[in-house]
C-alpha cells in the first residue's frame, strides 16, 4: 500500500504514475542506514555528498550540508518535496559559503520509504515539482500480532566506511483494547567518510578526508487511540538531532605565508527538528463522504553552522549563521466513492490545506566584510504561507481507471523590516501569488500480468525568501548581490508514460518521461557591472529560459526458480536522462548520468546472499555545461564510467533474529559520483578527496520480540 501517490492508502500497481515503496524489511536487508543509501538502487534519483572541503567565505562550500537531499529525474534541492507521514520537512538554504541540507530524518524509525516521481503538485502544492519523498514513521500495530501486549525490535550496527556506530530500539504495546503506544529511539555515531585519496598533508594539498567527529539522535512516540465508530486518532511526537564537528586540515596554506594565510581551521554544524502532529480518522458513511481526516501539525526546525578561522597575522575569522523554521500545517481531505450503472464508479478525494512557516536566518561572528557589522541577517525574518483546495476523481470502470486532477494554490511571502542588516538598496518585498496544478492519469490493465499508463501534470515551485531578498555587499571586491522582488514560480509541464509486467517468475516496471519546465530560478546570476571602480560586479536570483529532462527508467526482478536447495533470483534497475536548456542549448548540469544495477541473488531460507553490481556511464564533456559549474577558463571535471560490486548476505539466526553483512566497493574501485563534483575543476589537484570510499564492510544484527 502507498499513501503518497493519491494522499489515501491505494496499491502502487494501481496508480497511473512511478512510485518506488521500500518497505522496512527491504531497508534492513540492503543496509540502508541514511538518505544516501537510500537513493544508491533508485533509477533516476541521487543524493549529494560531497567531503567537507569548506572554506569559511566564498565558494566552494563543499559538504557543509552532508546528505544534502534528493535529486528525481535531474532536479534537486527544494524542487523535490520531503515528507515526514506527510508533513513537510525542511528546505534547504544556500547563501553563498553557507549551506544547510534537508536531511533532518532517521532511517531507524522508519517504517515505509515513498518515491513519486514527476511533478505532484496537483496533490501537494509548492515544491512538488520534481516528485516527492515521504518517510511513513513507525506504528504500534506494525509490532503487535492479535493478542500480544508488548512487542518491538531492537538493533545494533557498524559501517566501516564512516567509522559508524548505530544503536536503536523500537517498544509498541496496548494499554487496552482501544489504546496503543510507541516508543522508539536511535544513535549514531561516526566519522568523516571515507575517500579514495592519499595524501595526508595538513594543508590545502591534502585529499584524504578533514577529521570529523559526528552523531545524531533521535526519539519517536506515538500514542494511538480507536474508540470504535470507526474513529482513529494518532498523535506522533519526532524528535531529531545532528552534529558534526570538523578539523578542517584542508584549509591550512602552505608556506610561504601572507598576513592573511590561514594557518588553523575548525568548524562544526548542528540540525534539530521537533514535530507534533495530530491525525484524526473518522469513517462517516455520508452523503457528502464516506471517510473523513483531519491533520494539525506543528514543526520547529533549528540549524546552525559555527566556523572559525585563524590567520597568520590578519584578524581572526569567524562565522556564526542559523537557520531557523517554524511551521504550522493542517488539512482536511475526505472521500467518496460512487457507485454508476454499467460497473462504473468514482472516487473522489477532496480537501483543503494551510502552511505556513516563519523563517530567519542570523549571521554573527569576528571581522565581518567590509562594509558590514554583526549580527546581520541576509534576508529579513519572513512569513511564508499556503492555502489550497484540491479534487481528484478516480474514474473506475472494467480495465480502465481515470484520474483527473486539480489543486489551486494561494501563497504569500510576507517580509519584515524589522532588523534587516546591512540595509539594501530597496526595502524587501513582499510577493503572493495563485497558481492553479492540474493532472491526468490512465491506467489500462491490458491483461491479467500487463498494465500500461500514462500520466500528465502541472507542477509549481514558489520563489522563497533567500531566493527574493538576499542581498550582499562587498565594498573592497566591488561586488554585491540583490534581491528580486518579481521573481516568478517555477512551472512545469511532465508526461509520462510506462508499462508494468506482474508474470510468476518476472516483475517489470518501464517508464519514459519528459517534461518542459519554464521561469527556472538561477539563484545569484551575474546580472550587470564590470568589477571596475564604480561599477562592481552584480548578482541576483533570476528567472531564466525553458529547460527540458526526458529519460528512461526500468527496474524489476527475474526470478530464475529453486536450484541447489535455494530459490535465485535478479534484481535490476536502469535509468537514464537528459536534460536541455532550450534557449542557450546548453546541457543541464543537475541530470546525473546512466546508471545500470543487476544482481544475483541466493535465498534458502535460513540464509540469503547477493552479489550486486552497478555501473555508472562516464558524464560526457558535451553533456556538461561547465561555464556555469566553474569560473571559466577552468573546465568542469567530468567523472569517468565506474563498476563496483558488493557482497552482503543474512543469517535468519532464529524467528526474529538476523544478522546482515556486506562488503560493498568488493574490488576497491576508484571512483566518482557526479553530483559531488559539481563545481570540481579537470586540473584540481585535490580531485580524489571526491572519490568515493573504497573497499569497506557493514554489519548489523536486528531481532524483534
Amino acid at each position: 500500500m502507498v499513501i503518497s501517490g493519491s494522499r489515501a492508502e491505494q496499491l502502487a500497481d494501481d496508480l497511473p504514475a512511478s512510485v518506488d515503496v521500500i518497505e522496512r524489511q527491504q531497508l534492513e536487508e540492503r543496509q540502508i542506514h541514511d538518505i544516501r543509501d537510500l537513493a544508491r538502487e533508485l533509477p533516476n534519483v541521487s543524493v549529494q555528498r560531497a567531503p567537507a572541503r569548506f572554506t569559511l567565505a566564498g565558494q566552494p562550500a563543499f559538504g557543509r550540508d552532508r546528505n544534502a537531499g534528493f535529486n528525481i529525474r535531474g532536479l534537486d534541492g527544494n524542487r523535490v518535496l520531503i515528507l515526514s507521514d506527510g508533513i513537510r520537512q525542511p528546505r534547504s538554504y544556500v547563501f553563498s559559503a553557507n549551506a544547510f541540507g534537508r536531511d533532518y530524518l532517521d532511517i531507524g524509525l522508519v517504517q515505509r520509504v515513498e518515491v513519486v516521481r514527476g511533478a505532484a503538485s496537483a496533490l501537494y502544492g509548492s515544491d512538488g515539482l520534481g516528485g516527492v519523498v515521504n518517510f511513513v514513521t513507525a506504528d504500534p500495530a506494525a509490532f503487535l500480532a492479535p493478542g500480544k501486549a508488548v512487542g518491538g525490535s531492537a538493533s545494533i550496527g557498524y559501517d566501516s566506511d564512516d567509522d559508524g556506530k548505530r544503536v536503536g530500539a523500537t517498544v509498541a504495546g496496548r494499554f487496552n483494547d482501544t489504546t496503543q503506544w510507541l516508543l522508539g529511539g536511535a544513535w549514531t555515531g561516526a566519522h568523516a567518510l571515507d575517500n579514495q585519496g592519499t595524501n595526508d598533508a595538513a594543508n590545502v594539498d591534502r585529499t584524504t578526508p578533514n577529521p570529523e567527529d559526528a552523531g545524531s539522535r533521535a526519539l519517536l512516540g506515538k500514542l494511538v487511540f480507536t474508540p470504535g465508530g470507526g474513529q482513529r486518532h494518532a498523535l506522533t511526537l519526532e524528535h531529531v538531532e545532528k552534529k558534526a564537528d570538523y578539523l578542517l586540515l584542508s584549509n591550512i596554506a602552505r608556506p610561504p605565508l601572507g598576513a592573511t594565510s590561514t594557518v588553523a581551521a575548525n568548524a562544526f554544524t548542528r540540525q534539530e527538528r521537533h514535530r507534533i502532529t495530530w491525525d484524526g480518522r473518522w469513517q462517516l458513511g455520508a452523503p457528502i463522504a464516506d471517510d473523513v481526516q483531519a491533520v494539525l501539525s506543528w514543526q520547529s526546525t533549528d540549524a546552525r553552522e559555527y566556523s572559525f578561522e585563524d590567520r597568520n597575522t590578519a584578524a581572526d575569522r569567524v562565522r556564526d549563521t542559523t537557520y531557523r523554521e517554524r511551521t504550522l500545517q493542517g488539512y482536511l481531505q475526505a472521500t467518496r466513492t460512487l457507485r454508476l450503472p454499467g460497473g462504473w464508479a468514482h472516487r473522489f478525494t477532496y480537501g483543503a490545506e494551510h502552511v505556513r512557516s516563519d523563517i530567519r536566518t542570523l549571521q554573527t561572528g569576528l571581522t565581518p566584510a567590509a562594509g558590514e557589522t554583526f549580527p546581520l541577517k541576509r534576508f529579513p525574518d519572513t512569513r511564508e504561507a499556503s492555502s489550497a483546495m484540491f479534487l481528484q476523481d478516480e474514474i473506475m470502470g472494467g480495465a480502465w481507471t481515470l484520474t483527473p486532477g486539480l489543486r489551486v494554490d494561494r501563497f504569500t511571502l510576507d517580509a519584515s523590516q524589522e532588523g534587516f542588516s546591512p540595509p539594501a538598496t530597496t526595502p524587501a518585498a513582499s510577493t503572493s501569488g495563485t497558481s492553479v496544478s492540474p493532472k491526468f492519469g490512465v491506467l489500462f490493465q491490458a491483461t491479467p500480468v500487463w498494465s500500461v499508463f500514462g500520466h500528465y501534470a502541472h507542477g509549481f515551485k514558489a520563489p522563497n525568501a533567500g531566493q527574493v531578498n538576499a542581498f550582499f555587499e562587498n565594498f573592497l571586491a566591488n561586488y554585491k548581490s540583490i534581491p528580486n522582488p518579481n521573481l516568478r514560480p517555477e512551472k512545469s509541464r511532465t508526461f509520462e508514460l510506462g508499462a508494468r509486467g506482474r508474470m510468476d517468475r518476472l516483475t517489470l516496471d518501464a517508464a519514459v518521461f519528459t517534461g518542459r519546465y519554464s521561469d527556472f530560478i538561477e539563484e545569484f546570476r551575474q546580472v550587470s557591472g564590470t568589477g571596475a571602480p564604480g561599477h562592481p560586479i552584480v548578482f541576483q536570483t533570476v528567472n531564466i529560459g525553458k529547460v527540458r529532462i526526458s529519460g528512461l527508467e526500468v527496474k524489476g526482478d527475474m526470478r530464475w526458480g529453486r536450484y541447489a536447495g535455494g530459490v535465485w533470483s535478479t534484481p535490476f534497475a536502469f535509468g537514464v536522462a537528459r536534460g536541455r536548456d532550450l534557449l542557450t542549448d546548453r546541457p543541464v548540469n543537475s541530470v546525473n548520468p546512466a546508471r545500470l544495477a543487476a544482481g544475483l541473488k541466493f535465498d534458502a531460507g535460513p540464509w540469503a546472499l547477493r552479489l550486486d553490481a552497478t555501473h555508472r556511464a562516464a558524464k560526457k564533456a558535451d553533456d556538461i555545461d561547465s561555464a556555469s559549474a566553474i569560473a571559466p577558463p577552468a573546465q568542469q571535471f567530468a567523472t569517468p564510467s565506474a563498476t563496483t560490486f558488493d557482497l552482503s548476505g543474512q543469517w535468519r539466526v532464529r524467528p526474529g533474529t538476523r544478522i546482515t553483512a556486506g562488503i560493498h566497493n568488493l574490488t576497491d574501485r576508484k571512483y566518482w559520483e557526479w553530483s559531488d563534483v559539481r563545481g570540481v575543476a579537470a586540473t584540481s589537484p585535490v580531485r580524489d578527496a571526491f572519490t568515493q570510499p573504497g573497499r569497506s564492510f557493514r554489519v548489523s544484527i536486528v531481532t524483534d520480540f
